[in-house]
This record gives structure tokens, C-alpha cells and sequence, in this order.
């Protein structure tokens, strides 16, 4: 039996950066089932951080985040694509960049296709150029947060399955293959178990519903260096393109197929999609898919993340929900999840951004 003061189950980027938090205040373990850290989401991000994902909530908290997470990126420019039929939705998301003060400029096709040469003129009627946003190293983000945690005395903890929760009095007991841990405080940062784990604490679940998204590598043109070709995206439904070194392209549709929590992979109808709509974009032929993968990003029905205690537990936090936003937006999010589990007031930032507990709360979705 191993004791703690907080008990965080999963191993992404959010149970860590939250953990890494607790770490200065509190003796936290982490609980990891598979053999790595970042094993699911977190290690199949693209982690491209920019101000074309989300909803308000969302964009808010990675306005909070970008300062802190420049130590773990590099400044790498987004590309926002519009055909003519989209420019309302440009200037809209102009309207955004322009809220958050970001280096930012609008051009037509001609610019656009001085960035990135094989753009169709008709897919880039106008675009709106970000040249702030970043291009996170994700592996680092995972690195630094578990040295936090073991700085702190705490302890990351791998191949450590989740096989049953029980109240033992004031304390939760937690048995894994790994060994059994106990604490008074137990975070569900479990991704798309996130209701698995609730329902094995005896906690109502908030619906989490994980989402297959599909990205795909392929060979740059033969000759073109494309290594600084920006995140190139689409405002609408389309795809995202972005080099993968100097002689690979990654491109996604940006596909949210519903999906049971699992070790996700990508299928075969998802992978074409993927390849027609860039190659309906640009004359980039894709004769051959070098690999590909899928990750699961869990959501709620309002897509804002789940942050604090559940109602009817107690000693139970959640920390979930973050969508396709979890790098982005770990800076923050980690900061408020902390104070929600260690009792501290709203972080003052993040409420003059017009944030607070009631939003993120699960009491929202009756838990």
C-alpha cells in the first residue's frame, strides 16, 4: 500500500500538469495504465497551438497559456484558408486574433501561395496569416511536468491499470496491477475513461464522449523543402496541413467520428477523406500514405472542460473534457484545476478573462 495526499489517475497532459502543480503543495502520485506517459491523446497530438480551435472559454485559456507554453514551442505561423463562400468566417476569426492582441495580417491567394506553393487560387480566395502561434514540443511538455511531480516527492507510476476504486472511510483506496494507493483526494484526469473511472468510484458520470480524429503523413514533393510551410487550416470543414521535417507532410479532415474509449486507430475510409480533400485544396498528389495514426479527444455536450469536485462524492475532482485543446490550454487549466482541488480562490487572471469555477464545474452536467 502506497499513501498520498492526491491520487491523479492518467497520465496525459492534463492529470500531469495538474499533478506537477500539486506537487509544490502536496505528495502526488500519478497513475498511468500503459507503459508511458502520453501514451492515448497526448501522444497523438499534432499540438499546434493557435486561436482557430475551440469556443470562447477555450481561445481564453490558451490566451493564458501562450506565454508559458513559448519555454516548450517554437513560434511557427498558422495559415487560416478561406475559399470566397467563406469570408465571412475569416473575418470572424480576424475578430479573434484581433481580441488577443496577435501578430496577425490578412492577404489574398497570391501571398498565400508564396507560403505554401501547391494551394489551389479558388481554396485561398483570402486568408488570414497568424505569426505568433506555436509549434509545441510535446514530448518536453510530458518531460518537464513529470520532473515536477518527482521534485515535489511524488511519483509517476506506469502500467498501472485502474482495476477497482473503493471509500475506505475518509480515504480512497486505488488497486492496480502495480500495486494499491490510497488518499484522501482522488482526480479523474483519465481522458476518454474519464466515465469509466467515475463509475467505478460510485461517481455520476458527466458524458464524456471520446472522438476519433485521423491524421495522415505523406511525401513532400520531390525537391520542395518544406519545413517552413506554415499550419496551413481551413475556417470551415476541410483539413489541416502542416511539414513533418523537411521531406513529410501530416494532413487530417479534422474528423470527430464518435468512439468507445479504446487504443484508437486510424481507418481506412478516415485516411481518404484525409487525402481527397488536400488534394481537392492543392495539386499535391498523394500517391502513397507513409503512416498514419488516431487519437481519441474527449468532450462534454458544451465542449468546455470538466473541472472540480463532483457534488455527490466527496473528495472526488474531475480534470477532463479538454477536447483537441489539452497542450494549448494545460497551462491554464492546470492552474485552476489546482485551485479547485486544493481549496484556493479562482486564479485571478483567468476570472478577468470572465472564467470561473461555476463554467468548468461538473455540477453543470448534473454531477
Amino acid at each position: 500500500m502506497q499513501s498520498a495526499d492526491v491520487v491523479v489517475i492518467g497520465g496525459g497532459i492534463a492529470g500531469l500538469s495538474l499533478a506537477a502543480r500539486l506537487a509544490a503543495h502536496a505528495k502526488v502520485v500519478v497513475l498511468e495504465g500503459e507503459s508511458a506517459p502520453g501514451y492515448h491523446a497526448s501522444g497523438r497530438s499534432v499540438a499546434f497551438a493557435h486561436y482557430g480551435l475551440g469556443n470562447v472559454p477555450v481561445r481564453d485559456l490558451t490566451a493564458l497559456s501562450m506565454a508559458e507554453l513559448a519555454a516548450h514551442g517554437s513560434v511557427h505561423a498558422a495559415l487560416h484558408i478561406a475559399s470566397a463562400g467563406e469570408i465571412a468566417a475569416l473575418d470572424a476569426l480576424e475578430d479573434v486574433h484581433r481580441h488577443y492582441a496577435c501578430d496577425y495580417s490578412r492577404a489574398g491567394p497570391e501571398e498565400a501561395r508564396g507560403l505554401v506553393p501547391v494551394l489551389k487560387p479558388e481554396a485561398c480566395a483570402a486568408v488570414l496569416i497568424d505569426h505568433s502561434s506555436l509549434k509545441l514540443d510535446t514530448h518536453a511538455m510530458l518531460q518537464a511536468c513529470v520532473a515536477g511531480v518527482r521534485a515535489g516527492g511524488g511519483a509517476v507510476v506506469t502500467g498501472a491499470r485502474v482495476q477497482s476504486i473503493a471509500r475506505e472511510g475518509a480515504a480512497w483506496r486505488v488497486e492496480t496491477p502495480a500495486g494499491s494507493f490510497t488518499a484522501p483526494l482522488l482526480v479523474n484526469a483519465a481522458g476518454a475513461w474519464a466515465d469509466v473511472i467515475a463509475q467505478l468510484a460510485g461517481v455520476r458520470p458527466v458524458g464524456i464522449e471520446p472522438r476519433r480524429r485521423t491524421v495522415i503523413s505523406f511525401p513532400a514533393p520531390e525537391g520542395e523543402d518544406v519545413h517552413a510551410w506554415p499550419f496551413t487550416k481551413t475556417v470551415g470543414e476541410g483539413f489541416y496541413l502542416l511539414p513533418e521535417g523537411r521531406g513529410q507532410l501530416l494532413a487530417s479532415s479534422m474528423d470527430q467520428t464518435p468512439s468507445k474509449p479504446c487504443d484508437a486507430a486510424a481507418e481506412e475510409l478516415d485516411k481518404a477523406i484525409a487525402a481527397d480533400r488536400v488534394e481537392q485544396a492543392t495539386t499535391l498528389p498523394i500517391r502513397r500514405i507513409s503512416h498514419s495514426w488516431a487519437g481519441l479527444r474527449s468532450f462534454v455536450a458544451d465542449e468546455l472542460p470538466v473541472i472540480g469536485a463532483a457534488a455527490d462524492v466527496p473528495g472526488f475532482v474531475w480534470c477532463a473534457g479538454q477536447g483537441g485543446a489539452g497542450f494549448q490550454t494545460a497551462p491554464a487549466l492546470s492552474r485552476i484545476a489546482a485551485a479547485a482541488v486544493l481549496g484556493q480562490p479562482f486564479p485571478e487572471d483567468a476570472g478577468a478573462a470572465g472564467l470561473s469555477f461555476a463554467m468548468f464545474s461538473p455540477a453543470r452536467l448534473g454531477a
